[in-house]
């Protein structure tokens, strides 16, 4: 049997070393948080590309490395990969005190992890759709006195107050009610699936007068239930639109101008960055 602590250890330093964040405890939570309690019982299936491949043991060495793991292969969810979380995680930098919504929750691991950063004093409300997944992150979190399961639709249901949202499941654009739910000062990211061929990750950061975004790298989520289907009358963005994005409205605080690189139901996305005389 393999030394399961140098094992948690190195990857932790991995996870780190590829988020590139200045916070320390970012390597810290990735030790001290066994992902093994996260994925039932082993052995294990891991997705390399389009093959799946089961580990030949429940030995937990063979889940710290950057795979996804299945946790339900007719739904298709999976425990998605390490080093795209560490480093969405490293750029939201949670901090103590702070209120984090975790949309698409799945088994509940990457909220541990949130809920690790944000102690203490911070909390963690975890959406999940799915009854077998929330049920499972209910158990898995019952030593995260700070994190909350909600077994609930994210889309239908009114979020809390946020500090950070994370949001683990593919939308044509963020609802107008997670914007509305972000503090001032808050950041969500969020995988934006506006086509089939533009699929990105994108941090929004709430500024003192309107919601600067930043697609930063390609990102493959599921779709999400209730956000996903295209609204009428939408202008989709090319690639380069949506490279070009820099700030995203509510349209009832801002009418979409010759800026707009994408018009999506209650929102929009403009190419001009967030400015001081801006309102929103």
């Amino acid at each position: 049997m393999s030394n399961i602590e140098d094992i948690r250890r190195f990857y932790a330093r991995l996870m780190a070393a590829n988020a590139a964040s200045s916070d320390p405890r970012l390597e810290e939570v990735f030790a001290s948080v066994p992902r093994e309690a996260f994925l039932g019982p082993g052995p294990w299936t891991v997705i390399a590309g389009n093959a799946k491949i089961t580990t030949p043991s429940a030995d937990p060495a063979h889940i710290y490395q950057n795979v996804l793991v299945t946790l339900d292969a007719e739904k298709g969810i999976n425990n998605g990969e390490p080093f795209l979380h560490a480093m969405w995680i490293g750029k939201l930098a949670p901090r103590p005190g702070e209120a984090v919504t975790h949309i698409g929750a799945g088994s509940g691991y990457y909220t541990a992890l949130l809920a690790t950063l944000v102690s203490p004093g911070g909390t963690v409300a975890a959406f999940e759709l799915d009854d077998q997944m929330a049920e499972l992150a209910r158990r898995n979190l019952e030593a995260y006195g700070n994190a909350t399961v909600v077994h609930g639709n994210a889309v239908t249901s009114p979020l809390p107050p946020s500090d950070i949202i994370y949001v683990n499941a593919g939308v044509v654009a963020p609802l107008a009610g997670w914007l509305r739910a972000l503090r001032p000062g808050g950041r969500m990211i969020f995988p934006w699936r506006p086509a089939e061929s533009i699929p990105f990750a994108v941090m929004v950061t709430h500024r003192e007068k309107g919601f600067a975004c930043h697609p930063f790298m390609r990102s493959w989520f599921i779709p999400c239930v209730g956000a996903s289907a295209i609204p009428p009358a939408a202008k989709i963005p090319t690639r380069d639109e949506a490279t070009r994005s820099r700030s995203v409205w509510l349209i009832e605080d801002r009418q979409p101008d010759s800026t707009a690189t994408a018009i999506l139901g209650e929102v929009w996305f403009s190419s001009d960055p967030v400015h001081a005389g801006d309102n929103g």
